[in-house]
């Protein structure tokens, strides 16, 4: 057995060159590299030791591991999610930061990671192991214990946290982030501390840990005793409906589902994550699901008694915080890869299992069951009155602005089928998860389990370099407001300096529309969601001027080329000859961004649905008062589900 001299930081960089995600879909293998680069920002705490080896190398073999500038720490690690879902898990980016504010920076694209099961691989650097300038500059002090430094603030917010304190430990760090990047039940966050002195340390490591490897996504079979649970459950069933999450896409089981829904005449709906599981315009395709959903697939859950989830977590939103599933007798047949969420609201049949394996079996048991023809007609009449509701939305015509639901179907509209619409936080995710028509199960990538502010382009930034990597040939569109594009737009500079074609669509309704509305419906009038002066009377910032911002002369200023489209009477026509205008540049030519004004005071149709924001039903306001009142009747509407 051979060995090679190198420092730590070299041997991180050669370790993960030679990493490898192999795949089995319907008899095909692939195999990728799990790490295609690593992003950074350099400071004093891994210019010479990470930066070090990633420079070396650069020049050595320029395609060992590629080094990509961002901007901001958190919007690299937007950018290695964003990669992750397009690439369905099978990679995702690196990301090296210096001490201090450098990682600590990083700990809310750590959260997002996490909390949408994502992977992402972070190296913030750390203090001396030595201790021998102890304090070293940007380190955090405690007084009680030494051997805690800021980068403890990732192990809430990770599914795996190492710190490697002497060179060996380097070892069994990178095998133990491997096995947690590539699991599709443990994924999400991996941060590996590097403190600046250990990443310079020289250590003799072995050939066979630099040797290519291999990592297997697993996909478990489901068990023949669930298979029988759930068919006989599903075969008693009157009015069962799905509910798809975004494991079906990561287990690449849109047609089984199809077929599957085809045969039974089960309809569809789907959270947040499963948006482009089934076209938008399929018979069986009720569509978002729950606090942000289609008056369909909410009046067709509220009375099913059985409920088949397949790759969800049960989000809040999915059930309308429990309000969502009202028939007493419902019962839950979940079927996930993580046992967390197939035992959630005590399922009567909890397979934990690959959906795409699961549906071929729940095919072949379930020959010759179908919904009665009372349930598809019920199916086909709520579906016939949400489409009537979103094209009327979409033919709204409110001037001199438009009003969002008007913005959303013009875009809409102007895009092709198999271009990406991402977006994140604020009025946007709920309303286009309520009406964004999509028909191409990649045509979606709505971040709304951290639902973050900012990471819209980033996130999408991310999106477009799996696609070019790729090379699928579609366009990716943020669509933004105001307060995210405030919150993160830094790296309109990197996709500048890449030549990264991303277009923007900058939707400006100056202030927090979303909160707003959610503000006015809880009794607290809009109260500091408005971008206004400070009455310094009255220190209030509700009834002031409008703010004198121009975002779209910031996006040039970053280098973007922007595209103005001011409002009036053709607004709509403007709006969507920007999208082909941007849609017709060529790839190389960076990102556009499209400025368009909305009224932030029209609602998208309603849910018929609820979310429980608690309101305290103590208070000298009377909105507050009657929003209270409407509060505990919601309330009563809550259950436990907690039976089988």
């Amino acid at each position: 057995m051979g060995f090679q001299k190198l420092s730590v930081a070299q041997t991180v960089v050669k370790f993960l060159a030679n990493q490898y995600t192999v795949d089995t879909i319907d008899g095909q293998e692939y195999c990728e590299r799990t790490i295609p680069g690593i992003f950074g920002i350099f400071g004093h705490g891994n210019v010479a030791g990470m930066g070090q080896a990633l420079r070396q190398y650069q020049e050595l073999d320029p395609s060992l591991m590629p080094y990509y500038q961002g901007r901001n720490e958190q919007a690299q690690v937007d950018q290695a999610v964003g990669y992750a879902r397009h690439t369905r898990r099978r990679a995702t980016y690196a990301v090296t930061t210096s001490i201090g504010p450098g990682a600590s920076n990083m700990v809310t694209g750590a959260a997002l990671a996490t909390t949408n099961r994502l992977p992402a691989l972070l190296f913030p650097s750390d203090q001396f192991a030595t201790r021998v300038p102890d304090p070293v500059l940007q380190q955090l002090e405690r007084f009680d214990a030494a051997d805690v430094t800021v980068n403890d603030i990732f192990r809430p917010v990770s599914r795996y946290f190492d710190r490697v304190w002497r060179p060996e430990q380097v070892f069994s760090a990178l095998l133990n982030g491997m096995r947690v990047l590539t699991d599709p039940v443990d994924t999400g966050a991996v941060t590996i501390a590097l403190p600046q002195d250990v990443q310079a340390e020289e250590i003799l490591v072995p050939d066979e840990f630099l040797a290519p490897r291999h990592w297997r996504i697993r996909r478990p079979e489901p068990e023949d005793v669930d298979i029988q649970a759930a068919m006989s459950v599903i075969r008693e069933a009157k009015k069962p409906v799905i509910v798809a999450g975004g494991g079906v896409h990561y287990a690449f089981a849109q047609n089984e589902l199809r077929q599957f829904a085809e045969a039974t005449g089960i309809p569809v709906t789907c959270t947040q994550a499963a948006v482009g599981v089934m076209d938008w315009d399929h018979p069986l395709c009720l569509g978002a699901v729950g606090s942000t959903g289609s008056t369909a697939s909410n009046a067709l859950v509220r009375d099913a008694d059985v409920i088949i989830g397949i790759g969800t977590r049960y989000e809040d939103f999915t059930t309308a915080s429990r309000t969502a599933f009202q028939n007493p007798d419902v019962k839950f047949v979940n079927i996930n890869v993580a046992a967390f969420d197939a035992y959630k609201h005590s399922g009567v049949v909890a397979m934990v299992a690959d959906a795409k394996k699961a549906l071929i079996k729940l095919n072949d048991a379930l020959s010759g069951f179908k919904v009665s023809s009372a349930v598809t007609e019920e199916v086909a009449s709520e579906k016939a009155r949400w489409n009537g509701i979103v094209d009327d939305a979409f033919a709204e015509r409110y001037r001199p602005l438009m009003s969002q639901n008007e913005i959303i179907g013009a875009v809409n509209e102007a895009m092709d089928d198999r271009d990406v619409v991402v977006c994140a936080a604020g009025s946007l995710p709920g309303d286009l998860h309520k009406m964004w028509r999509v028909k191409d199960a990649y045509g979606y990538h709505v971040e709304y389990a951290y639902s973050c502010m900012g990471y819209e382009i980033p996130g999408g930034l991310g999106v477009k370099r799996a696609s070019l990597d790729t090379q699928d040939g579609r366009d990716v569109v943020v669509m933004v407001g105001d307060g995210s594009y405030l919150m993160m737009n830094t790296e309109l500079v990197t996709a500048v300096a890449e030549g990264i074609k991303l277009i923007v669509v900058l939707i400006q309704n100056h202030g927090y529309a979303s909160i707003g509305a959610l503000s006015e419906s809880v009794g607290s009038q809009r109260f500091g969601t408005k971008y206004r002066t400070l009455d310094k009377e009255t220190h209030s910032f509700d009834h002031g001027d409008t703010l004198p911002i121009d975002l779209a002369a910031n996006a040039q200023s970053l280098g973007a080329k922007v595209i103005r489209v001011e409002p009036g009477e053709d607004v709509r026509e403007r709006l969507q000859d920007a999208v082909a205008q941007a849609k017709a540049a060529p790839e190389g030519s960076g990102p556009i961004v499209i400025h368009v004004e909305s009224d932030p005071m029209i609602d998208a149709p309603s849910s018929e649905s609820w979310w429980d924001v608690p309101i305290t039903g103590v208070s000298e306001l009377s909105s507050t008062q009657n929003a209270y009142e409407t509060y505990r009747e919601k309330k009563a509407m809550q259950r436990p589900l907690l039976g089988p």
